[in-house]
């Protein structure tokens, strides 16, 4: 009897934690998404770092899970040796067909775990990829040897965008035949009025809002953004800056934006992602590197364009010049979009195409049935003879 035929398909599903973001929102919709007569799945997650936001507390704290506390980001040995032995007894224990890893961490410790435990198939996504902008060039070298060995050994790889994908190729970490990519899809937040979604968060209903949503750490750049922000202010003073987010750069952005006064207001972490983008005219990203960002298909599936640094596969949600527009790395570049953006025919004609765009291409729907179809097509090739092994 195969795989598929003696028992819906056994996945455990491993992510390092869950803070908010793009990993934890798929990982959150998945085991609830796939067909339950065919998939079962179980989640485990590790705890999340200080100052950051999780998302199973603040969106969606039924979601069922197994927590790890020393599987979080921090690198400690015995920590995550700890967390190695606990993956493994939940392997034992659940008996999985298939193992799927998220973030570096948990795809290190649980394709490791998987491989010892002889589990058939290890899928392994990167929702973006630690290949430059985040440590120094010898940890970043070690890390792309690390994920190169991986790679072996992993069944498949799955990238949230082609341009992810090409970088990791590039860095040779996996091939081109082992790579599906799945973009993210998001569904669409339920809304209120505008008016009443700004008096919620304490903006002003009669002004230009400009939103950014996201951890506020190096990566993301947020000198950037009140540097781009303090330029458009110069052409147009009605502007306001809503940030959403914090992080370990949380003071030092205060700081930078405290001459802009009340032209940035920093809103903490948000519950309710409806109320966000409903009061909001346009949204920005102004990060050095990413994945597939989510913010930016949250922003389309609710009409709203979005300006975003040229990074990772940015270009892949906001098609320049039709959802949004791309601009260079750098202030003034964001800045010059900000203002482009901010002319209400065109933020209307592009927030209609963004919608248009992230009905067809980024819904929950698909987002489920592509995970769907690389699960059957992977089973089918192992009870067809492909590369299997028993578990112990």
């Amino acid at each position: 009897m195969s795989p598929l035929e003696s028992h819906p398909v056994r996945i455990l599903r491993v992510i390092a934690r869950m803070n908010v973001g793009g990993p934890a929102w798929q990982v959150s919709v998945l085991p609830r998404g796939l067909d339950a007569s065919r998939f079962e799945t179980r989640l485990i997650v590790g705890d999340v770092g200080e100052g950051e936001a999780d998302f199973v507390d603040l969106r969606d704290p039924d979601l069922p899970l197994m927590r790890i506390p020393t599987l979080g980001r921090s690198v400690r040995f015995s920590d995550d040796l700890r967390a190695f032995i606990a993956i493994r007894r939940a392997i034992r224990d659940f008996q999985p067909d298939i193992v799927h890893t998220h973030t570096a961490k948990a795809g290190l410790l649980g394709r490791l775990a998987a491989a010892t435990s002889r589990v058939p198939v290890r899928v392994h996504t990167y929702h973006g990829h630690l290949l430059h902008g985040y440590f120094s060039r010898f940890v970043s070298r070690t890390l792309v040897v690390v994920e190169r060995l991986l790679a072996r050994g992993t069944t498949a790889l799955v990238a949230v965008g082609e341009r992810v994908r090409d970088d990791l190729v590039a860095a040779g970490i996996g091939n081109y035949d082992q790579y599906t990519v799945i973009p993210p899809g998001v569904a669409r937040a339920t809304t209120s009025d505008r008016e009443s979604a700004r008096a919620r968060l304490g903006l002003p209903s009669d002004v230009p809002v400009v939103l950014f949503v996201g951890r506020l750490t190096a990566i993301k750049r947020p000198d950037r953004l009140i540097d781009a922000m303090s330029l458009v202010l110069d052409h147009r003073p009605d502007v306001v800056l809503g940030l959403v987010g914090e992080g370990d750069l949380l003071e030092k952005t205060r700081l930078r934006a405290e001459p802009l006064g009340s032209a940035v207001r920093l809103l903490g972490w948000q519950p309710d992602i409806g109320d966000l983008y409903m009061a909001s005219d346009c949204v920005v990203l102004t990060s050095d590197s990413e994945g597939m960002p989510v913010t930016l298909i949250e922003a389309a599936m609710a009409g709203v364009p979005a300006v975003t640094t040229d990074v990772g596969s940015a270009g892949e949600v906001v098609l320049d010049g039709v959802t949004g527009l791309v601009v260079a790395p750098e202030a003034a570049a964001v800045a010059d979009g900000l203002l482009r953006l901010l002319d209400p025919d065109l933020r209307d004609q592009m927030g209609a195409a963004a919608l248009a765009r992230a009905d067809a291409e980024f819904s929950v729907e698909r987002l489920i049935a592509d995970h769907a179809a690389l699960y059957d097509r992977l089973m089918s090739a192992l009870g067809a003879g492909g590369p299997q092994s028993g578990r112990g």
